[in-house]
């Protein structure tokens, strides 16, 4: 990494205050462009020209990229050359002022109950790994976590007397309960496999590997594909599938939306709404069905 991109991510994290996932972003953009100009004979970010950021930006258009990813690196360009204009490195920001347009908010993939129910017995009790993914399975869809704040629990953070687990995230904290399946789930991973699967007594993970060490999220994608695989579920599913069905299944049940975005650790509710108006739509298409004079 240049010493440009080192000061801005140092910015990033101890003057801005980002999330780990948006500086980690930011600085990956960055250092694509940077790779992109250096093939166009700059050699300093500092002395781009507006020209070449609209073509990186157009070049990545062509290249078929999402819209959210051309938004996410316009926004980690007008950062990083704003910041330049206020040290006083640069006089204008080659970054366009022009307002991005944003994509249309994605419908999110939600299994039903009974699909849920179907890849949570894929995991076989019989061994210390049936007993980790189980635990971890049910784990995340009892609470709806990110994959990344699932992989980053420690021992202490779950309360299994008490039934529930402390989840940080972003500097944030919040405590979700957990369901009795959930509960034993758990507790028998921890007292049956994590023992025999941990490298040292002093590991702090909630959940190992086979190596012993704190379990990743590739590791974890890897194992909900091959239980996805086991239980013959068409859909496209992701770590991030089950805390959508998590939040649907809330809403159709009877949950106020406040309640599940305070789960869900949204700062912002518009965050939450996608899956309300998923449950609306799915409320209006049974009673369109089902009502005699629909």
């Amino acid at each position: 990494m240049t010493a440009a991109l080192q000061d801005f991510e140092t910015y990033l994290i101890h003057e801005k205050r980002a999330s780990k996932n948006t500086y980690l972003s930011y600085i990956r953009d960055l250092a694509q462009f940077e790779q992109y100009i250096l093939g166009q004979g700059v050699t300093e970010l500092a002395d781009v020209s507006m020209d070449q950021v609209d073509a990186y930006l157009q070049k990545l258009r062509d290249e078929g990229k999402a819209n959210a990813t051309i938004i996410r690196t316009a926004a980690a360009l007008k950062c990083f050359y704003n910041r330049l204009v206020l040290q006083g490195v640069i006089e204008e920001s080659p970054v366009r002022h022009e307002k991005q347009k944003r994509q249309p908010a994605k419908i999110p993939e939600v299994l039903t109950p009974a699909e849920v129910t179907l890849l949570l017995s894929q995991p076989k009790c019989v061994d210390v790994k049936g007993y980790r993914d189980r635990a971890m399975l049910e784990l995340l869809y009892a609470t709806g976590m990110r994959v990344t704040e699932l992989v980053s629990l420690n021992i202490e953070d779950v309360n299994i007397d008490l039934g529930f687990v402390r989840c940080a995230s972003d500097g944030r904290e919040r405590i979700i309960p957990l369901y009795p399946a959930a509960i034993d789930s758990i507790r028998n991973y921890i007292n049956r496999a994590r023992r025999i699967m941990l490298l040292s007594p002093e590991e702090h993970s909630l959940f190992v590997n086979v190596n012993g060490e704190r379990m990743t999220r590739q590791g974890f994608w890897k194992l909900i594909k091959h239980y996805a695989a086991l239980a013959n579920i068409k859909k496209d599913i992701t770590p991030h599938t089950l805390r959508h069905s998590f939040a649907v299944h809330l809403l159709e049940n009877g949950a106020d939306l406040h309640s599940v975005q305070e789960l869900l650790g949204h700062a912002d509710a518009s965050s939450t709404q996608v899956y309300a108006s998923l449950v609306k739509g799915k409320i209006k298409n049974i009673y369109d069905k089902a009502h005699p004079k629909a």
